[in-house]
């Protein structure tokens, strides 16, 4: 027996053996072997075996405990510095200290900051996993299935069991381990578990059962979970699902392992630089205080404090929320993101390659007209009528011109030809020979094989022509008429068909594409596929904006020139398929950067011209739904792929669409780049700021014979500081940021930061002085006073920071930040303004600060805005960027 039905939940695991005894297990004993029918389960075993197997879900990363979460938002780098600093804090100013003058406050105040950071990770966290897990259940991938009782219908992946019936046609993802019981012309990739990407045939029945030194991925009888269907049918047996598939014990081995992207790399290099200059510039600190105040234990609490205000602690939250809330904005525009990283290849997306149905198309193909081979109209409905067997009887994927076939003969009631007519066998269709044949039989036992296909391939497996009921024979001359008729139509931009057929077959069975030869042609089927109102809008939006369009098809020159002509894509650079392949590598490398329209490409001519465009530089995204699009889906940089797809398209895509439409794709890439934009600004503006303030702390440290603040004072600076960053992602970007493709550039912020960071260190010292020689703060006696003004003077400089990065124009006049960023700085800007004159302040060693203080602040910063603002406008000048 195959399996043991127990009570209690079985965790299988993959296992070599038993895939060898599924495949050498006779065909006429596998229903028994594996416990079930040809008809399929019956509901009542498909829920047992539910429950004991679980669902058909390979291992991958998931959801945390909230607990879980909240405990790991803990854990970072930067709350441990916090962490030792209040440890230091008990001791020194609760456990050695004498009880009338033990201090809480430095203890409470840092605890607040570190449990105030972990909630607000946690909440981000928690929220961008909730969102996540939704959208990821908007895309689900299905299968065909047959169970006891019911006609084959479509079912999720997920609920499949050992012992389900599936019906396998290209296109199909394999959705389990299976074991093939019925197969015609069945060719499967197993790349994605083999890296090989020669298509292997799968048969029901193998003549060697002897797998001794065998791999079980080279089982000609057994499809593994992942693999995808090329060409041809099959029905198989699920024998592994979940986990237990092979496929699944790799998954295990990786769970919760993500390579880095560009992106992740990028966040990386911010940090550690930030880090690095903290590491660099905290022992500077400690002893330049340790020498000049002479207490050393003082001087070691302030340069841990000034660790803590120059680490980036909020980074990881900003980033996650931008990430989290640009993934929800897109769902909200019919965008699904699998994949959140992907959000910063698609704001930087330069390049755009499509195909042509149903994007640049209305994807409501109908039948135009039906012709005979010299032109005339069909009117006898001849060539519909073997039009509809070769649709009406194919078991294969069927597209929308068969649905198109199926539709028109509905429509003049013909559906009725089908009862006199039997399938005897089928070939199915394959993007090589790119066409497909049925052999039907009528009622007289008359056998005939219908082959239809494109123009071009139908013609050379073609011998004989038919002219007004009689058979001659297809010469030089007809062909070349023939190619004219077609030539015409598809100028019209008719996507064309030939029909061919062969009767008074002898063969009987197990017909193959050696049997198409000697046919006779009939006639031709024209197809129109309307372009879509809103395509020419969309595309020149996409250029608009930075993205250029170019058209990858499978189709008809002629048909893809048209449609792309009427859409306003520029066609005067074209190349087909056969003709790019003679092209040596260099010269393959210019044309892609030359051309717009590249048709009758293969699978993997699309995936090596999105290649080559990668080689020079560009940012490559793709859109298709086809299972001849997977390959160049996952070559891109940024996969995109329809709901509708075949499901071999949704996996290997990183974004899905809702609606196969430019337009909504346009808007895709603005919220990728607003995303993208606003994470941005926070690393320029932390990174900036740091910066700056290293030099204000060692410029004070130097000079002063007192601490400029005492480290709590920096603790509260640098948490309000935090609290003002959080509505970042929720602000607006400038319209001419959106005009450009975007990509990280770590080398952009070293030198931002070197331009735009000392000056706040300027107006710092600006303060120093004014508090010094004007305020006359040169004492012990009179430190706190100088503190409370560069406490207020620090808070507002770095939050009127915000204002000024987060745009290249005129701050608040030319544009203005979202009103949650305006009322978050001036809330914090008014909070940091009142601490001092309240007895909080007063707690943490603030005195209020004089009516005649204010002035001097309002000239400083309206000088250090004035300032930055010119610097800004050099800046752009020089490097012709500002973000």
């Amino acid at each position: 027996m195959m399996w043991n039905i127990k009570k209690t939940r079985v965790q299988m695991a993959f296992n070599a053996d038993r895939v060898m005894m599924a495949a050498k297990t006779p065909l006429d004993q596998v229903f028994t072997y594996f416990q079930t029918t040809s008809s399929g389960l019956t509901d009542e075993e498909v829920e047992k075996r539910l429950s004991l197997y679980g669902k058909n879900e390979v291992a991958h990363e998931k959801n945390k405990k909230p607990l879980v979460m909240f405990a790991q938002a803990f854990i970072n780098p930067f709350v441990s510095v916090l962490t030792v600093l209040v440890a230091i804090s008990f001791v020194m100013d609760v456990w050695l200290a004498s009880p009338e003058e033990q201090d809480w406050t430095s203890i409470v105040v840092v605890s607040t900051m570190i449990v105030l950071s972990a909630i607000l990770r946690f909440c981000q966290e928690w929220k961008a996993n909730r969102s996540s897990e939704a959208l990821q259940k908007m895309v689900t991938n299905t299968c065909y299935a047959k169970r006891a009782g019911c006609r084959a219908g479509e079912i999720s992946n997920e609920e499949l069991v050992p012992g389900d019936i599936v019906m396998l046609s290209a296109g199909d993802m394999i959705p389990a381990d299976l074991r093939i019981v019925e197969s015609k012309d069945l060719f499967v990739s197993q790349s994605s578990l083999t890296g090989e990407s020669v298509s292997i045939e799968k048969i029901a029945v193998i003549s060697n059962t002897d797998f001794a030194g065998n791999s079980v991925v080279d089982l000609d009888n057994i499809c593994f979970m992942g693999s995808n269907v090329v060409s041809g049918t099959a029905k198989g047996i699920v024998f592994g699902t979940g986990n237990s598939t092979y496929m699944g014990t790799i998954a295990k081995s990786v769970a919760g392992h993500r390579a880095a992207t560009a992106f992740d790399k990028g966040i990386t290099k911010v940090s550690l630089l930030l880090i690095r200059f903290m590491l660099f510039m905290v022992p500077i600190v400690f002893l330049v205080n340790g020498i000049t105040k002479g207490d050393w234990l003082e001087a070691f609490i302030f340069a841990i404090s000034v660790a803590v205000g120059l680490t980036p602690e909020m980074l990881p939250m900003i980033v996650t929320a931008n990430l989290s809330k640009g993934a929800l904005m897109m769902s909200r525009k019919k965008t699904i993101v699998k994949d959140l990283n992907a959000i910063q290849n698609f704001g930087a997306m330069n390049i755009l390659c499509t195909d042509k149905t149903g994007t640049l198309t209305q994807d409501n193909i109908v039948l135009e007209r039906h012709v005979n081979v010299d032109g005339t109209e069909d009117k006898g409905n001849r060539v519909l009528r073997h039009a509809y067997f070769n649709s009406y009887f194919q078991t294969g994927l069927k597209n929308l011109m068969d649905r198109a076939i199926l539709s028109h003969v509905k429509e003049l009631k013909m559906e009725s030809l089908s009862r006199s007519y039997k399938k005897v066998d089928e070939i199915p269709f394959d993007f090589q020979r790119r066409r497909m044949s049925v052999v039907v039989e009528d009622l007289n036992g008359k056998r005939q094989i219908i082959t239809k296909g494109a123009a071009e391939e139908m013609l050379d497996v073609c011998t004989y022509a038919e002219f007004e009921g009689q058979v001659c024979e297809l010469t030089e001359e007809m062909r070349n008429k023939a190619q004219h008729l077609v030539s015409e139509m598809n100028a019209q931009g008719m996507r064309v068909l030939a029909l061919a057929q062969k009767s008074f077959l002898s063969k009987e069975n197990n017909f193959a594409v050696a049997d198409e030869q000697d046919m006779v042609l009939i006639g031709y089927l024209a197809f129109l596929d309307p372009p879509k109102e809103s395509a020419a809008q969309a595309i020149k939006q996409l250029h608009e904006h930075g993205v250029e369009v170019k058209v990858l098809s499978g189709d008809n020159d002629a048909v893809v020139r048209a449609i792309s002509r009427q859409v306003g894509i520029n066609t005067a650079a074209a190349i087909t398929g056969p003709e790019f392949e003679l092209l040596s590598s260099d010269d393959k490398l210019k044309m892609v950067v030359k051309c717009n329209i590249f048709s009758k490409l293969t699978p993997m001519q699309k995936a090596e011209i999105i290649h080559l465009l990668q080689a020079d530089n560009n940012t490559v995204g793709f859109l298709g739904d086809g299972i001849n699009d997977a390959a160049a889906l996952r070559e891109s940089d940024i996969g995109i792929s329809v709901d509708s797809a075949v499901d071999i398209a949704k996996e290997s895509a990183d974004i899905i669409l809702l609606e196969k439409d430019l337009m909504v794709l346009e808007n895709g890439v603005l919220e990728g780049r607003k995303t993208f934009g606003n994470i941005v600004k926070y690393v320029k503006m932390t990174a900036s700021s740091n910066f700056g303030n290293m030099f204000s702390v060692l410029a004070a440290s130097a000079f002063l014979p007192f601490l400029p603040m005492l480290p709590v004072h920096l603790l509260i600076q640098n948490l309000l500081y935090d609290i003002s960053q959080t509505t970042i992602p929720f602000d607006r970007m400038d319209n001419e940021y959106l005009q450009k493709p975007r990509v990280w550039d770590s080398g952009d912020l070293s030198r931002f930061m070197i331009w735009i960071g000392p000056i706040s260190s300027i107006f710092d010292i600006v303060t120093y002085v004014v508090m010094w020689w004007v305020f006359e703060c040169q004492g012990p006696e009179t430190e706190t006073l100088f503190q409370s003004g560069w406490f207020v003077e620090g808070l507002l400089s770095q939050t009127l920071i915000v204002h000024m990065i987060r745009t290249r124009k005129i701050p608040f006049v030319q544009s203005a930040a979202s009103w949650p960023v305006i009322l978050m700085t001036c809330a914090i800007m008014a909070i940091g303004i009142c601490i001092p004159f309240t007895p909080f302040g007063s707690a943490i060693g603030l005195t209020p600060l004089p009516l005649s203080y204010f002035p001097w602040l309002i000239g400083i910063l309206l000088s250090y805005c004035v300032l930055t603002q010119w610097l800004k406008t050099k800046y752009i000048s020089v490097f012709k960027r500002w973000l």
